[in-house]
C-alpha cells in the first residue's frame, strides 16, 4: 500500500512538472508567434502604402504602359496599377456622388500609376530617395503623391512595437527560465538523499549526473511536444476565428518555430537540471536536512 502511494506521488509530481514546463514553453512559443506575426503585419502595412505617379497629359497611353513595364522590373517595386483618366473620373464620381465632368465640361484629372513598394524599401529615407527617382522622369511624371505623415507614423509605431515585443520576449524568457528552474530544482530536492547515498558509495559526479540529465532531456522533450500541440491548436483557432491572420506566415517558419520550442525545451531542462544537481553534489550531508 505504501509503495503504491509512493509511486502515485512520483507520477503525480512528474505529471505536474511536465505540465508546468509545457505551459512555460507554450508561453515562449506564443511570444515567438507574436513576433513572427508582427513582422508579417508590418510588411503587409508597408506594402499597401500607395504612391501615385501623376502622369503628364501629353504622354501617350503606349508610352505610359511602357513606362509601367519598366517600373515593374525594379526590385524595390512590388506591383503597379495604371489608372486612365476615365477610370480616375469614375472613381471620383462614385466618391462625390455626382457627375463633375458635366458641371465642368471636361475631365480635369490626369492618368496615374499607383506604385506599391516592397516592405524593405518602405522606410521614410528610402521613400524620399525613390520620390527623387520618380520625379527625375520629368518627361513622363508630373508629380508624386503620397501621405508622408502616414508613412512616418507607421514607421515610428512599427519601431516602437518591435522594441516592446523584444523587451517582452526577453522578460518572458527570464520568467520562463526562473519558473522552469524552480520546478526542476524541487524535483532534484526530493532526490537529494539518493544523490548523497551515491556519493557515499563512491560514485563519480559524472555518473550521478547522467541519469538526471537524461531524465531532464526526456522531460523537456515530452513537455515540448505538449507545448507544440497546444501552440498548433492556438494557430488553428486563430485561423478559423480571426480570418486567417496567420495565413501570411510561411509554413516553414511555423515549422522552425516548433523545432525552436522543442530545442529550447530540451536545452533549458538540461541546463536547469545541471544547475540543481551540481548544487546538491557540493552540499555536505548535514546540510541536506535544511
Amino acid at each position: 500500500m505504501k509503495k503504491s502511494n509512493i509511486k502515485n506521488r512520483i507520477r503525480g509530481a512528474y505529471f505536474t512538472s511536465v505540465v508546468s514546463i509545457s505551459l512555460v514553453l507554450l508561453l515562449l512559443g506564443i511570444v515567438g508567434l507574436l513576433m513572427l506575426n508582427a513582422k508579417q503585419m508590418s510588411d503587409y502595412v508597408k506594402e499597401n502604402l500607395c504612391f501615385s505617379l501623376i502622369i503628364n497629359d501629353d504622354v501617350s497611353e503606349p508610352d505610359i504602359k511602357q513606362f509601367q513595364k519598366s517600373l515593374d522590373t525594379h526590385e524595390f517595386i512590388k506591383s503597379t496599377e495604371y489608372i486612365t483618366k476615365d477610370d480616375a473620373a469614375k472613381q471620383l464620381q462614385e466618391e462625390l456622388g455626382e457627375n463633375f465632368i458635366e458641371t465642368l465640361g471636361y475631365n480635369p484629372l490626369s492618368p496615374t500609376i499607383n506604385v506599391y513598394l516592397n516592405s524593405d524599401y518602405a522606410s521614410p529615407d528610402s521613400i524620399a530617395k525613390l520620390e527623387g527617382f520618380f520625379l527625375s522622369k520629368s518627361n513622363i511624371v508630373n508629380e508624386v503623391s503620397y501621405q508622408q505623415n502616414l508613412v512616418n507614423l507607421i514607421h515610428d509605431n512599427i519601431k516602437k512595437v518591435s522594441i516592446i515585443l523584444l523587451a517582452l520576449s526577453a522578460l518572458f524568457f527570464l520568467i520562463s527560465f526562473a519558473l522552469l528552474n524552480n520546478t526542476i530544482r524541487l524535483q532534484i530536492y526530493s532526490k537529494r538523499f539518493i544523490i548523497n547515498t551515491m556519493k557515499l558509495v563512491g560514485a563519480k559526479k559524472g555518473f550521478i549526473r547522467r541519469p538526471f540529465i537524461a531524465s531532464g532531456a526526456l522531460q523537456g522533450l515530452v513537455s515540448s511536444i505538449i507545448a507544440i500541440a497546444l501552440l498548433y491548436g492556438i494557430i488553428y483557432f486563430a485561423n478559423s476565428q480571426l480570418e486567417n491572420i496567420m495565413g501570411s506566415i510561411d509554413p516553414w517558419i511555423i515549422a522552425l518555430l516548433f523545432v525552436a520550442v522543442a530545442v529550447i525545451g530540451v536545452l533549458l531542462c538540461v541546463f536547469a537540471t545541471l544547475l540543481s544537481i551540481n548544487k546538491y553534489l557540493r552540499l555536505k550531508t548535514i546540510n541536506l536536512y535544511y
